[in-house]
């Protein structure tokens, strides 16, 4: 008992000495404007050779610039980095004058999912690093003229306009010219771009691989890429990855848990639903919602602005998929009744919170999908609701419950349009795994309807499916090319049931937990899998 207060004292002392050291060095306000944040040394303005101030040239029309002021903060508040941005008021350009293309490629998801899973699977951990002003090593190639900045403006030259050299946040340009700046480089360095993701670079040496996975300025590496990298930019290397793009990550040897609890507290408090009662399951059995045009109507900003907070948290959890794109059908004119069922959705992820996806370190790297189908499940337009997903061995990579383009006539036609969605992502993924070296022969397509599988097997059966879209048709080629292999599964087994209809509490529950979506417990620097939740179901069945 002593040992453990002793412990528990010096922990506390390390770390309050960090805090203070830290605190030092990084300002804690946020400025009101340029003029109170150079009161404090610690915000520091490098314009890294941007631009030069020229006189302006005929028929000019400088853009104008706002300074932004963000304290970056750790989820217990402290604050970590003082960020000043200048943003230019991109919304002024002129297509054909000072932009020309603006498309800049940027990582599904998806793939991060797959890096995060292989990572677990082959037992390291993964880093993040970021790039300091990461637009502002940029070069641009059209001719761009913005005003000079506030509290940096040129007393000899008070008419003269700054020509930019580089990419400033805000120009539409911006990400593209960082991506170009940013893939030159690594590509000079010997690294190999993905031959489908173009955000993915490798780099091979001997028995080590090195990987860096782009989302615009935020990067993910694995290796000692950030060495290389530290020579051309400069930049702050932020360590293991822990946090990004809002998804909370735990990294051990054993495994790597994802989750968004910060983000689904936040949501929660944001609606004022943080002190609502909990649920067991997002949407109950008998719900049947339709447009309900009698019904009061609610404000369309609220309710979209509910459903968008949703959508990006199902990111991590797809127990909620299914309902959440169900109550999205209703943003063009929201009812009361709609939003009662968003709010049933916030009350089970109040205390469920802390689920997110687990990859362990044990799971294989086999590649398999699942495709289910709800026939005729819209009751406005009768359109069915087809539900995949996709797994690296049993972590859960990507998974989607969507409604169907057209009416169709049978469930096997349902089915059979599912299974060619999830067909189609098992593709994308199998040619992104190639670039990670993974080799696959025949991926299972696992699917509960023997007469879909029929259809797609038996070439006898094409004169009664004649007014099937042609374009479904490719799940039948990619079998007979010997891509895919048909399976068939019980639909006691089917996980993606779980995206085609509201279920009841014990096929939800336990459908969840085949996917892999879980809690998590931290012991002795190891992930423990499953007791929160376990805890959480018995609160819940308590209080209902």
């Amino acid at each position: 008992m002593i040992g453990d207060i002793h412990q528990h004292v010096t922990r506390s002392l390390v770390n309050s000495l960090a805090f203070f050291s830290h605190s030092a060095y990084v300002a804690t306000f946020e400025p009101r404007d340029v003029s109170h944040a150079l009161s404090d040394p610690n915000w520091n303005f490098e314009r890294n050779h941007v631009w030069d101030l020229v006189e302006p040239p005929p028929n000019c029309r400088p853009i104008g610039t706002k300074w932004v002021f963000k304290n970056k903060q750790r989820e217990n508040g402290i604050v970590v980095r003082n960020k000043a941005r200048l943003v230019a008021q991109g919304f002024c350009q002129k297509e054909g004058i000072d932009y020309e293309e603006t498309f800049a490629p940027v990582a599904r998801l998806e793939a991060i999912r797959i890096l995060l899973a292989f990572a677990a699977s082959k037992g390291f951990k993964l880093q993040q690093i970021d790039v300091k002003s990461a637009f502002l090593n940029g070069f641009i190639e059209e001719e761009v003229y913005v005003k000079q900045p506030p509290g940096f403006e040129s007393a000899r030259f008070p008419d003269r306009v700054y020509k930019l050299r580089k990419a400033l946040c805000g120009l539409k340009q911006a990400p593209r010219a960082w991506y170009a700046r940013l893939k030159s480089f690594l590509l000079k360095s010997g690294f190999v771009m993905g031959s489908v993701d173009k955000t993915l670079f490798l780099l091979s040496h001997g028995g080590d691989t090195q990987i860096v996975q782009i989302y615009v300025d935020n990067i993910i590496f694995g290796g000692s890429s950030h060495a290389l990298m530290s020579r051309e930019f400069e930049m702050s290397l932020m360590g293991e990855l822990q946090f990004f793009l809002e998804l909370q990550i735990k990294q051990s040897l054993e495994s790597t848990f994802v989750h968004q609890a910060k983000y689904t507290r936040d949501i929660l408090k944001k609606f004022n639903m943080d002190d609502s009662k909990p649920m067991t399951t997002p949407m109950s059995t008998n719900t049947a919602l339709d447009p309900n045009e009698d019904g009061e109507a609610m404000d369309q900003r609220e309710f979209r602005g509910m459903i968008g907070s949703l959508l990006y948290l199902t990111a991590t959890r797809p127990d909620i998929q299914f309902a959440v794109c169900l109550c999205a059908r209703y943003q063009a004119s929201p009812r009361i009744s709609h939003l009662q069922t968003v709010k049933r959705i916030f009350r089970y992820l109040k205390f469920t919170s802390e689920l997110g996806l687990w990859y362990s370190s044990d799971s294989s790297l086999s590649l398999r999908g699942l495709s289910d189908a709800d026939h005729a499940g819209c009751r406005i337009d009768r359109k069915s609701t087809s539900g995949t997903c996709q797994l690296l061995g049993t972590s859960l990579i990507s998974w989607s419950s969507r409604k169907q383009a057209s009416v169709v006539l049978s469930t096997t036609e349902a089915e059979y349009v599912a299974a060619a969605s999830c067909c189609s992502q098992l593709l994308w993924m199998k040619a992104t795994l190639s670039d990670f070296g993974l080799r696959f022969g025949k991926i299972p397509l696992l699917v509960d309807s023997t007469s879909a599988i029929s259809v797609a097997k038996n070439p006898v059966l094409h004169s009664r499916t004649k007014h099937i879209d042609v374009r479904f048709h490719f799940l039948r080629d990619h079998y007979e090319k010997g891509d895919i292999d048909l399976v068939h599964i019980v639909s006691a087994n089917q996980l993606a049931d779980i995206f085609t209809m509201p279920l009841e509490f014990g096929a939800f529950t336990h459908l969840r937990g085949e996917l892999g979506v879980t809690g998590w417990r931290c012991v002795d620097n190891a992930l423990i899998k499953g007791e929160i939740e376990n805890q959480w179901t018995g609160l819940i069945v308590l209080l209902v």
